[in-house]
């Protein structure tokens, strides 16, 4: 069977479906996909209309969007599940991935990693924008930290998606000074994190800093 994810290495989001992918065992090949080019190839178009990354192709069927793309992954191949089977559990989960998506990405990497890290390379980081990230980061951290399991794991005694949605963002965000410090006056999440962080998939799938 073959899977191909089509995104840009150093995406939050294929970094997700990456992991997914590793924790469960399945092979996959790269299609690098740039969706900040000023022109995103049409026979890239043609699978994700929205030219947004990752897209996963397995043996023909096509699914864009992350979240759909790790739970397919999850149902559709062997080894360990990613999803709790209690329902309060599993309600747990997409709760904190939906947290994650819709208030956590926009201020802990676009703003505070992107600025300071990731843009550094290229111009001066916007100082503002990174302290409005910062702020909104807490609010995020604050709130997942209420909700949090408290041990290795964020929901349950083992990973699912959460984790690796969370983790992909938290590797970034950790990355910058700021971030790491911010996380740090969370226990539960700075415990869960000394864990997540220590795990294969977040090893392997490290992209790296882009060269200047």
């Amino acid at each position: 069977m073959a899977v191909t994810l089509h995104g840009y290495s150093y995406s939050v989001y294929l970094r997700i479906a990456r992991m997914t992918m590793l924790e469960k065992g399945v092979a996959w090949s790269h299609v690098e996909i740039d969706p900040f080019a000023d022109e995103i190839p049409a026979d890239y178009l043609a699978l994700n209309p929205f030219g947004r990354v990752p897209t996963l192709d397995h043996d023909g069927f096509v699914l864009y969007e992350t979240t759909a793309n790790t739970r397919y992954i999850d149902d559709a191949f062997d080894g360990p599940s990613l999803q709790p089977e209690a329902p309060r559990e599993r309600a747990r989960m997409n709760q904190i991935i939906a947290i994650a998506d819709s208030y956590g990405y926009w201020p802990m990497v676009r703003q505070v990693f992107s600025q300071r890290v990731f843009n550094a390379q290229r111009r001066t980081p916007d100082e503002a924008v990174i302290a409005e990230g910062l702020t909104r980061s807490r609010k995020v951290l604050a709130a997942l930290e209420s909700i949090a399991g408290g041990g290795d794991f964020l929901v349950g005694d083992r990973l699912t998606l959460a984790d690796v949605h969370l983790g992909a963002m938290t590797a970034y965000f950790t990355v910058a000074d700021e971030g790491a410090a911010a996380l740090g006056d969370y226990p539960k999440l700075s415990a869960w994190w000394v864990a997540f962080r220590n795990g294969k998939s977040l090893a392997e799938t490290d992209p790296g800093l882009p060269d200047d």
